[in-house]
């Protein structure tokens, strides 16, 4: 949260391989989400989701943070934080409680869903998300909400989303070494679909794919729940490396060729068209072939979205996704990377961006911000009370946590 008289402003922060993005939102009266501040600077420090200089990424994150605090006018003193990695692990749970013949209220809700989540977790690894998929009270199955209704036994299925404890940790030390507060640590996928999707395309059945610099984020929806989360530890970082390595020119020049010219599929560039190519040790830039670049990059993609193909197909829902594949993230960006997609996946694919948020739009509608700007949607919904996957306690828990946020700001 965001300290700033009487606007409810939060903080979504998404510390990615490439970069660090920062963004204000502002709840309006109406309930709606207006971001008022944003802020980006490029990442030094992570790989693959995880820190490997500290004091790098903190200086990082603190430019960022300045930046956003300076468009929003507001001193920023808590974030909603993004965590990826291939330490990030999923698994479906059941939990069943007896109701007795009774009415289903809130609290067994609660409880049947405490009992799903309640497995032996070992030290090493923290319970991220717990995520409901549906209920079912006797013999009726696939209830959405059950309150209110009858019966003995009630049922619970559940997606448990956790990470590694020493992961989570360092960065939320980066965030600490800022002098801000962590609110909710948030799987990057999840904050990505939340910002991108429909939820038509959750009924359908739908696979959020998040290709970032040193990571590829998965979250597969079936029937209006999230079934199956993935990280694949290679992304966009592998494509720069290639460029680097054969146009021999160095990492920030091949990054921004593979920016501004890269095309994942041959067929789709002119011969004629050429690229300036910076050299290496002073020497003298060359002018390059843009169809040769594209012979570089489109093997490399071929391979990410056919590593992408395997991991759903492992998760036997391929067949349940009828709304396709939504590609978010910088690495999704490059022409021809949805043509090459559908050729690969046999199913639709579209480029998905933030919706359903004003004020600074222009500034975050693209692919690359839809980790951020979902951060900013699951803040809003904590601060509203409209909780997804929390029960019981740590309601309460939320709940004084954001009051005691509310005067701290104040006083």
């Amino acid at each position: 949260m965001a300290k700033s008289n009487e606007r409810k402003l939060i903080v979504g922060l998404d510390i990615g391989t490439s970069k660090v993005c920062a963004l204000v939102g502002e709840i309006l009266a109406n309930g709606e989400l207006s971001i008022v501040g944003v802020g980006n600077h490029a990442s030094r420090g992570m790989d693959k989701g995880g820190v490997n200089d500290l004091d790098s990424i903190v200086r990082c994150v603190q430019r960022a943070v300045q930046e956003a605090e300076l468009m929003a006018d507001c001193q920023i003193a808590s974030v909603y934080l993004g965590i990826s990695g291939r330490h990030i692990k999923c698994q479906n749970e059941n939990g069943m409680v007896s109701i007795n013949g009774e009415e289903v209220t809130q609290e067994d809700v609660d409880n049947v869903i405490h009992t799903a989540k309640s497995i032996p977790i070992s030290d090493e690894r923290r319970l991220l998300h717990v995520l409901p998929q549906e209920f079912s009270i006797d013999c009726q199955e696939d209830i959405k909400s059950p309150i209110g209704m009858n019966g003995m036994r009630m049922e619970a299925k559940v997606h448990l989303i956790t990470c590694a404890n020493d992961m989570a940790r360092n960065i939320e030390k980066v965030v600490e070494r800022c002098d801000l507060r962590v609110e909710s640590l948030i799987f990057s996928a999840l904050a990505a679909s939340d910002a991108a999707l429909t939820e038509d395309e959750k009924e359908l059945g739908v696979c959020v794919v998040d290709m970032g610099g040193g990571t590829i984020d998965m979250v597969v929806y079936a029937n209006g729940a999230i079934r199956h989360t993935a990280v694949i530890p290679v992304a966009g970082n592998q494509v720069t490396s290639d460029i680097a390595k054969i146009f021999r020119t160095p990492l920030n020049h091949a990054e921004e060729i593979k920016v501004q010219y890269a095309c994942a599929q041959r067929q789709l560039v002119n011969m004629q068209d050429t690229i300036e190519v910076a050299s290496v040790g002073g020497r003298q830039a060359r002018t390059m072939s843009r169809h040769t670049l594209a012979e570089v990059v489109e093997p490399r993609y071929h391979e990410l979205f056919e590593l992408i193909h395997e991991e759903l197909k492992g998760s036997g829902l391929a067949d349940q996704i009828a709304a396709g594949v939504v590609l978010t993230g910088g690495t999704a960006k490059i022409e021809g990377a949805i043509e090459l997609a559908e050729d690969i996946f046999q199913m639709p694919v579209r480029l998905g961006q933030p919706q359903e948020v004003k004020g600074l739009y222009d500034y975050v509608s693209d692919p690359s911000y839809a980790n951020a700007v979902g951060l900013l949607h699951y803040g809003m919904d904590d601060v509203l009370g409209n909780t997804r996957e929390r029960t019981g306690t740590e309601k309460v828990a939320s709940l004084w946590s954001t009051i005691l946020g509310w005067f701290k700001g104040e006083f």
